[in-house]
Formats: C-alpha cells, structure tokens, sequence
C-alpha cells in the first residue's frame, strides 16, 4: 500500500479543512480566527484514525458520544504547516475539496505569519473562509465579520 495516496484518498471523502471565527474582546480586532483539519470514523474504523495520526505524526484523537465517531484533529497551525499542509501539496486531492484546501492552507500561512492581526490580513482570511465549503454550517457569515472589524480602530 502506498500510504500518502491512501490518506489523500481518505481524506477526499471523510476530512474535513476548516477555518472558524471567533469573536474575542480581548484581541486588539476582535476576530479570533482558527484552521484546523479533521477526519471522522465509526468507533469500528479506530485502527484507521490511528493510522492517520500516527502518519501525520500531530493532532489528537477523541470520541464523540454524540455520533460515536472518533474524531482526529489537528488545530495547531505550526502542526497545519508542519505536517498537513505539505503533505496535501506533495500528494493533492482531486476533487473540489481541493480548492478549498488551496484556500485553507492560504489561510493557515497567513496566520502562520501574523498576518491575521492586520486588519488587511483578516479581511482577505475572512474572504477565503467564506469561499470554502460553501454549504457547511457558519456560525459567522462573511458579511458579519467584515462589519465587525469595521467597527474596530486599529
């Protein structure tokens, strides 16, 4: 089994690339902004999630009650850019959840970089997320966020 291809496969189906916002008086723009990348399996397919973290080398693994998934979750952007981001870019998806993955490992350089703490850097991350997964659920739409940080003096 060729391994990178067979969690790139896997992940076409069953992984999920994310950038959610929170809001955060105690920021000096009062957007909180996180990347992270998940996949959920059945608690019958657990060897399988663990064969993904151990791959990937980063991340936790939990159990959801709710669904009685496990679920493995990278949420550290220096692990993003460490492990995930160059693993998809060495190994792409092809279907459309490769754009948004374009699009997600923009969003986690810039953030990476510092650059979400401008009010420029936030609007063009803001910009991206709104273009990912178009049909998920947002518990802040594009147009929300952006008035919100016009509110903020920088």
């Amino acid at each position: 089994m060729d391994l990178p291809w067979y969690i790139t496969g896997l992940c076409e189906g069953e992984a999920c690339f994310m950038v959610s916002f929170s809001l955060r008086k105690k920021l000096k723009l009062g957007i909180e902004v996180r990347p992270s990348f998940s996949l959920s399996q059945h608690k019958r397919n657990l060897e399988l999630v663990k064969l993904v973290r151990s791959y990937f080398g980063v991340g936790a693994i939990r159990f959801s009650r709710r669904d009685r998934n496990y679920k493995y979750e990278v949420r550290s952007v220096s692990d993003l850019m460490a492990a995930v981001v160059p693993h998809f870019l060495k190994y792409p998806l092809i279907s459309h959840k490769h754009e948004d993955f374009e699009r997600f490992a923009e969003v986690s350089r810039l953030v990476y970089e510092n650059k979400h703490r401008s009010r420029a850097g936030l609007e063009r991350i803001i910009e991206l997320a709104s273009q990912m997964n178009p049909a998920g659920k947002r518990k802040y739409h594009k147009g929300e966020l952006l008035r919100l940080l016009g509110k903020v003096k920088e």
